[in-house]
């Protein structure tokens, strides 16, 4: 199949040379986490913040040692909303009666109008306050008398509640091939963070003139993103792998669908940019949300793996139908024999969690098989994994650690922090 050259965003393997990363610092949106709230965020505990952000530091310090681009969510919307127009479209779609009460839309607009891009990027990812929107000038005394929330919230309720989650950028969108998705997320409270990246994508100078296609929503990002149909469709990008030779696998887990499957295949079908989706039918549990807590990619022929859920998966490969708009569905006998066909090689060498029983539940937990790979055979990963960490250096595979004692309470690793925008093809 023809492949574009490397001139913009492009993601053709989950191991080739990674060029360009999306990722987000630790700020505002996680000081905002409490026992109270973590839960409804998504969250199992609260993080020590200024730690979580050295930590990032350190991530981010060792991808750039390793030539990698490292791009930051927050100074990208920021710079995208210095356009007239995307600051409009953004608070349009972020701040509406869903979001903020339909008697307050019209004062918060307004304020948000009159932030800065700076400002107002902090406050669609870090969140708005009722006491914040008194500082900002808003008459909260005066919205109280036509605005539900205005009346009822206290003086920390959150009018617009923040996205904690924007720390794991591989969920929002993901890079397949020539082309991003913009992903209809399951929980509540992840939707919003779509629309700040669709912002980036449609508005930053960097993606704006960019050769690249929208696999979904198949045209005007922002312009569709009121018709995505969350929860029963949907997707996060920890379930997505474009592994080469025109393949993708696709998990179908807690949070991602066989209709959003159905959905971006079938454009990636139309276009020739995938032949081959390999759709992985998980077990549905907290502690495996999505495929790459249990399964990513070391090198060309090697995979680290939590085998008691990887084991149970169910693969089916869809291919293009006869028909347009139509598919031919197979069900493989085995996951991972599904996934060294699609690579080329006869065998895949599996390296599992390491340790007892005992060690790999506490490992899998701590994201020891959600490593990413910078290129073949050189992969970062926590340093709290030694078990399976020490397994995939015996394997041949160079292991550079980080610390993610504050970073791992969020249950993702380096693989769930990274949405990367250029690798090289393999």
């Amino acid at each position: 199949m023809n492949r574009p050259h490397l001139d913009g965003p492009w993601v053709g393997s989950e191991i080739g040379k990674l060029r360009q990363v999306l990722v987000h610092r630790p700020d505002l949106e996680l000081q905002r986490l409490t026992p109270a709230n973590r839960h409804e965020l998504l969250f199992d505990d609260v993080l020590w913040v200024s730690k979580a952000r050295q930590q990032h530091d350190a991530f981010v310090a060792q991808m750039r040692e390793h030539g990698v681009e490292v791009l930051y969510l927050h100074r990208l919307l920021a710079e995208a909303l210095e356009d007239p127009e995307a600051r409009r479209v953004e608070i349009e779609r972020a701040i509406t009666g869903h979001t903020v009460g339909v008697g307050a839309v019209v004062e918060i607009r307004a304020m948000a109008l009159e932030l800065s891009p700076e400002q107002l990027a902090t406050c669609l990812v870090g969140g708005l306050t009722k006491a914040e929107l008194r500082a900002d000038g808003v008459d909260v005394d005066g919205l109280a008398r036509h605005s539900l929330l205005g009346a009822a919230n206290a003086e920390d309720d959150f009018i617009l509640p923040p996205l904690p989650n924007s720390l794991f950028t591989r969920d929002s969108s993901c890079w397949i091939y020539n082309g991003v998705t913009l992903n209809p997320m399951y929980w509540p409270a992840r939707q919003r963070e779509v629309i700040n990246v669709a912002t980036i994508y449609r508005y930053h100078p960097r993606f704006r003139d960019a050769d690249f296609q929208y696999w979904y929503p198949p045209s005007d990002p922002l312009g569709e993103f009121e018709t995505l149909a969350f929860g029963r469709a949907s997707l996060e990008g920890g379930d997505v792998m474009p592994i080469g030779n025109g393949v993708v696998l696709m998990g179908m887990s807690e949070r991602s669908t066989g209709r959003m499957v159905e959905l971006v295949a079938q454009t990636l079908f139309a276009s020739g940019a995938a032949e081959r989706v390999i759709a992985c039918r998980m077990t549905k549990d907290r502690a495996h949300m999505h495929l790459d807590t249990v399964f990513t990619f070391l090198d060309r022929d090697k995979v680290t793996v939590f085998p008691k859920v990887v084991e149970a998966i169910k693969a089916y490969s869809v291919r293009p139908g006869d028909k347009e708009d139509s598919f031919s569905v197979t069900t493989e006998n085995s996951f991972l024999d599904a996934v060294a066909d699609a690579v080329g090689v006869k065998k895949l060498e599996v390296i599992p969690t390491g340790g007892d029983t005992y060690q790999a539940a506490r490992e899998q937990w701590d994201d020891a098989n959600n490593v990413v790979a910078l290129e073949p055979g050189v992969v970062i990963s926590y340093d709290k994994n030694e078990f399976t960490n020490r397994m995939i250096r015996n394997a041949g595979v160079k292991v550079i650690t980080m610390d993610g004692s504050e970073l791992g309470k969020g249950r993702g690793g380096g693989h769930c922090m990274t949405c990367p925008l250029l690798r090289d093809p393999l």
